[in-house]
């Protein structure tokens, strides 16, 4: 199954690079120039470690899907195939590939899987999730909806993001946590940390959201189930009932419990009534696009040209979970507002900003 995109380009709302500004896709320096090359550094073991940790998880996601033959088998082919890449890296940083970074560590990943024929070792959950959480979509925008005061509706919206977003099969922790007891959405809601978060510019952004609205929003969203239905959804359909278009850039491809373009297309399509509304909101502004990734994390040097055709327009740009928010893009600069909003769920995510497992993160930069 090859990407229908056949052609990357840079997103055309990146900062053009100048001497001052020079983008690179991945947040956490993992060595620096002083470094020795044939020696891995600390950073690059703890994160080697943590995608050896989820290895299990894979495995076990693997040897349950049903549309691989004697799946069993390969999944613990994968899982060794997959360790070796990892020991491999541990010894000669090199081995597979320069620089080594999230980026490289999570498409050998990928490799491997469809190597052995694995396409979506995650569609059963996210189909189960997905299901759930239409379930509960029309209450959860009746409870915003009822919120009279415009900046604490925004503020419950924002919540309900994060809430969406610890709905991540990506980080070990929560993907145990998760087969062991599931999630509740009002649960995690109520039960976020406190505020300030360790990036909080929330009440910058309530002051923005007061003046006027955007005319063209760019969404690259993250997770199936409770993140995209019960967290960027509602918020799309606020942002659409307030005179904007709003364009979803999914995934190409599957990646982990990621929602892809065709996932997203059928989300929706469930969603809208016979009239084509989300509840009383028509979708008329809304637009699904491919963008052309296949990962977790984002390049946005390598976006697929629709999405960029979609860009020129647009006057904000929100990067949404920590794989396209924190881990790639936190520092990234556009040329228009900009919103990066993500839940840290990995402990070297914690480490490296200075914050609490399950801390939020909302950096709003205004242009």
């Amino acid at each position: 199954m090859e990407s229908s995109t056949s052609k990357f380009v840079r997103f055309p709302l990146l900062m053009d690079d100048t001497d001052t500004t020079n983008y690179t896709a991945c947040t956490i320096p993992w060595r620096f120039p002083s470094d020795d090359p044939t020696v891995p550094t600390p950073t690059e073991f703890s994160w080697i470690n943590l995608l050896f940790s989820g290895i299990p998880s894979y495995k076990k996601r693997a040897e349950s899907d049903t549309s691989v033959p004697d799946a069993a088998n390969k999944a613990e082919i994968f899982a060794q195939r997959y360790a070796k890449i990892l020991e491999d890296l541990k010894k000669d940083p090199a081995s597979h590939g320069n620089p080594l970074d999230i980026l490289l560590l999570c498409r050998l990943r990928e490799q491997v899987l469809k190597e052995l024929g694995f396409r979506d070792i995650f569609k059963k959950v996210k189909d189960e999730e997905n299901a759930k959480a239409i379930s509960l979509f029309e209450n959860v925008v009746r409870l915003n909806d009822a919120i009279e005061d415009e900046g604490k509706r925004l503020e419950n919206l924002v919540r309900g993001i994060f809430a969406g977003n610890i709905f991540d099969l990506g980080s070990p922790q929560l993907a145990e946590a998760f087969s062991r007891d599931g999630m509740s959405f009002s649960v995690t809601c109520e039960t976020l940390l406190p505020r300030p978060w360790i990036i909080d510019d929330l009440d910058t952004l309530k002051m923005r959201w007061s003046k006027k609205s955007w005319k063209k929003v760019i969404v690259f969203v993250d997770n199936s189930g409770a993140d995209i239905i019960l967290g960027i959804l509602p918020f799309a359909r606020e942002l659409l009932r307030r005179g904007s278009q709003v364009v979803l850039a999914a995934n190409d491809l599957p990646s982990i419990n990621d929602v892809t373009y065709s996932e997203l297309i059928e989300i929706i399509s469930k969603l809208k009534d016979e009239e084509g509304h989300l509840l009383g909101v028509s979708t008329s502004n809304l637009l699904i696009a491919n963008s052309g990734n296949d990962l977790p994390v984002i390049d946005l040097t390598r976006v697929s040209q629709e999405i960029a055709s979609h860009a020129i327009d647009a006057d904000l740009v929100i990067l949404e979970g920590m794989g396209r928010g924190i881990e790639t893009n936190l520092y990234a600069q556009f040329k228009c507002d900009s919103m990066k909003i993500a839940m840290v769920k990995h402990p070297e995510v914690a480490e490296f900003l200075g914050s609490r497992m399950y801390d939020c993160l909302i950096k709003y930069n205004e242009i």
